[in-house]
């Protein structure tokens, strides 16, 4: 492939490897990871179904749902807020399988009346720092990147606000940002090992600098993987790096087991952006749900990237 064919691959696999993360893991989301690693002692490396949520092989969760009216509110101009909003009202009251508690409360505020910027201070009153420091921003958090990988200040403001729609903790909306920003390193050809100082440049929380920084370092005992964002990142930012491929990264990634989708999700986007949409397996990105979708926003927020960069 040419620079133009492995960009465009990469920004593909960045929304592809999200998705199939999220599929791959929700089947197992809540179980212990020894309970999966008893259950699938090969690891969970196709789309299986079922679990809580009673999924169909390659069904997404919320994870890729909310990447989705993401990627749709980021236009010409940059995020339209406005649009993110409505969009998560009306996901929100479609009844969805499965909503976050942070998410739930910022967006029942929003659907209130609340501003898109003052509903996830709700959430925040509501659930207390550590209840609020939740994974729902980070894991719909890549399309940011995408549309921003050539200006790093939009990306981060745009990082900011839409995380701030629901989750106003500071690590939950400072990790948008490191995540964001790894993947506009990886878009480009950065090398893995890499990513981790590319994510934290500039991130002025110190406990999302240090884990993100930390994560590849770590005993395989040591990393949790539970809805509180640092252990999302940390370990997603674990399975990047020792990862063999795209498959095996988010395959190491979803046998944390607790919050697999989210896990999987952050884990695939960085993954889909290192090694391109062609690297995952067609046995997932057959079946995923919502492909010609998530390609087509890859495609449009491209061109944008392109040709609104300086917008």
């Amino acid at each position: 492939m040419n620079e133009a064919e492995t960009l465009a691959d990469r920004y593909a696999g960045t929304l592809l490897g999200l998705a199939c993360g999220d599929a791959l893991g929700g089947p197992v989301e809540f179980r212990k990871r020894d309970e999966i690693a008893a259950a699938f002692p090969e690891g969970v490396s196709e789309f299986v179904g079922g679990g809580w949520l009673d999924l169909v092989p390659g069904e997404v969760t919320d994870d890729t749902q909310q990447t989705l009216i993401l990627a749709e509110a980021l236009t010409e101009d940059g995020l339209d807020l406005d649009r993110f909003a409505a969009g998560l009202i009306e996901w929100m009251r479609s009844d969805p399988k499965d909503i976050g508690n942070t998410t739930r409360v910022a967006l029942t505020a929003l659907a209130n009346g609340t501003s898109p910027l003052e509903s996830g201070k709700a959430a925040l009153a509501a659930r207390g720092n550590r209840g609020a420091a939740a994974n729902g921003a980070v894991m719909r958090c890549a399309p940011v990147a995408l549309r921003f990988r050539r200006d790093p200040g939009r990306l981060a403001q745009a990082s900011l606000d839409s995380a701030r729609v629901t989750h106003a903790e500071e690590r939950a909306a400072w990790a948008t940002i490191a995540v964001n920003q790894a993947i506009v390193h990886l878009l480009g050809g950065g090398a893995i090992a890499e990513a981790p100082m590319a994510a934290a440049a500039g991130i002025a929380n110190d406990e999302v600098r240090k884990t993100v920084l930390d994560a590849a370092g770590m005993d395989r005992d040591e990393v949790r993987a539970g809805g509180f964002v640092l252990e999302t990142i940390g370990a997603a930012f674990w399975s990047l790096a020792h990862g063999r491929d795209a498959r095996h990264a988010i395959e190491l990634a979803v046998a944390f087991g607790d919050d697999a989708d989210s896990t999987g999700a952050v884990a695939g986007a960085m993954a889909g952006a290192a090694y391109g949409a062609q690297a995952l397996p067609d046995s997932w990105t057959g079946k995923v749900q919502f492909r010609e979708r998530l390609e087509a926003e890859a495609v449009r927020l491209l061109l944008l990237s392109e040709s609104g960069s300086h917008r």
